[in-house]
């Protein structure tokens, strides 16, 4: 059964880049790619534009005016491939480019076969997106900002399409654990086993080595029976190891050894086993400033971190906290699409939530737990000790006091009006992006300014003020 249609929309910024535009089109639609023109200088944006759909944003001769243009190409989370000249892109733009939202930066060079190339991305860029939005994927990871979706994009392609084994970074709470059973789902091995799930912080460490390899009869004072340890449980399966940054040195060591040859031997033992698993690593410490500070062997991390992905905390994701706590509540509740009184969602929206999503679950069950009937959530719903408490005019007088106080700082520095006012209005930008998750709908609402005030800072590294 034939897959769906491959399809992207081609932009390009200028009329010197119109003859690429058609070309990279042309090549397209001989390899069977729905490509269509859709922006074009002076007609503005077509409403056929799929939202889904991939788009490739072609430029002859690039330069930093590009900048601009990806990053409102590639505005929450879409997929896009910036096509160039045949005299390819300066290394310094590059960098720029995928650091503005681009995926990959192409130099459409009939010697490199780049048709070809751009039609491999875009049927991997198809299947994996299939899977995000698959029902497996939505019902158990929910989000839509930016940094979150480009993760689970690349843990389901690891996952999916890869053998590699994958290192997961975040604070507590981010779905770490989650991120690792998804992970051994869209395992596609055929004889899979099972998920093997160790917490590298509560092992003992007398025991640490019973855990992992197991141990004869008799290896030690109680050990009544032989037993299989965490290797010998996750072969043809995942082995997920929770906060591998707690790992004790001599540990690492061993660890070390059957990753890299696939064997082991019981504590007590004398016979060496084969062992063949996919891992999965999760830790909330910077592994690389372990690394520098001794605590964590070079060699075991760059053996883990063959895929590094970063979860994003909460307070990055602000965009999706009512979409995740409309989740948790209908997890909780059993009933679809509950409304939300308009304070309870400002209240929700406003909140700190230290414990990131884990911290949202538990306020969703405890909110449920007080709520009845089928009506809105409402204030009355919410635990006394989580209602917020009105803004005081001390609370309001404290707030002018840190911004006299950073003022202050800042004239005594010998900072003038205008380089104050420019480093607030970046600060207030950054953290406002920050705290959207990278929404920059989101982030222009908070802050009252319209979206291409922001694509302009974000592309140009610096405040805009017009």
């Amino acid at each position: 059964m034939a897959g769906p249609e491959i399809s992207c929309s081609i932009h390009f910024a200028g009329d010197r880049d119109a003859t690429l535009a058609v070309a990279v089109r042309s090549d397209l639609l001989l390899r069977g790619v729905s490509a269509e023109i859709v922006h074009r200088p002076g007609n503005g944006r077509a409403t056929v534009d799929d939202p889904d759909r991939p788009r490739l944003c072609v430029s002859a001769a690039p330069d930093s005016a590009l900048l601009e243009f990806v990053a409102g190409l590639s505005e929450g989370g879409r997929r896009m491939l910036v096509v160039v000249g045949e005299s390819g892109c300066a290394e310094g733009l590059t960098w720029r480019l995928l650091a503005s939202g681009a995926e990959d930066v192409v130099a459409w060079a009939s010697a490199d076969n780049p048709g070809a190339s751009v039609l491999a991305r875009l049927q991997r860029w198809r299947e994996v997106d299939g899977l995000v939005r698959s029902n497996v994927v939505r019902r158990q990871l929910v989000g839509a900002t930016t940094g979150w979706l480009r993760a689970l994009r690349r843990v389901v392609e690891v996952a999916h399409f890869t053998g590699a084994a994958l290192l997961v970074t975040g604070e507590t709470g981010t779905g770490k654990e989650l991120i690792a059973r998804l992970f051994h789902h869209l395992d596609n091995r055929p004889d899979k086993s099972d998920l093997i799930v160790v917490d590298c912080g509560a092992i003992v460490p007398t025991l640490a080595g019973s855990e992992f390899f197991g141990h004869e009869r008799g290896a030690f004072t109680g050990a009544m029976t032989a037993r299989d340890g965490a290797f010998a449980a996750a072969n043809k399966g995942t082995l997920f190891l929770d906060e591998v940054g707690e790992l004790p040195l001599p540990l690492q060591a061993e660890l070390l050894r059957v990753v890299q040859e696939s064997t082991f031997k019981r504590v007590g033992g004398d016979t060496w086993r084969k062992v063949s698993f996919r891992l999965v690593c999760a830790t909330n410490r910077d592994l690389r400033a372990e690394v520098s500070a001794g605590r964590f062997r070079l060699d075991l991390y760059h053996r883990l971190a063959a895929t590094m992905v970063h979860l994003p905390p909460l307070r990055e994701r602000r965009a999706d906290i009512l979409m995740l706590f409309r989740h948790f509540l209908a997890e909780a509740t059993g009933v679809e699409g509950l409304r939300l009184d308009p304070a309870v969602a400002r209240m929700l929206d406003q909140r700190e939530y230290p414990g990131n999503v884990r911290d949202l679950r538990q306020l969703a069950l405890r909110i449920a737990a007080r709520h009845v009937g089928p009506g809105p959530v409402t204030p009355g719903d919410i635990p006394d000790e989580e209602r917020p408490l009105e803004v005081s005019a001390a609370q309001e007088q404290q707030v002018q006091v840190l911004l006299d106080d950073a003022v202050e700082a800042a004239l005594s520095a010998g900072c003038g009006y205008r380089h104050i006012r420019d480093s607030a209005a970046e600060t207030a930008i950054r953290l406002a992006l920050r705290r959207c998750g990278d929404d920059l709908q989101e982030a222009a609402r908070r802050l009252g300014v319209t979206d291409r005030m922001l694509q302009k800072w974000r592309a140009q590294g610096r405040a805009l003020l017009q």
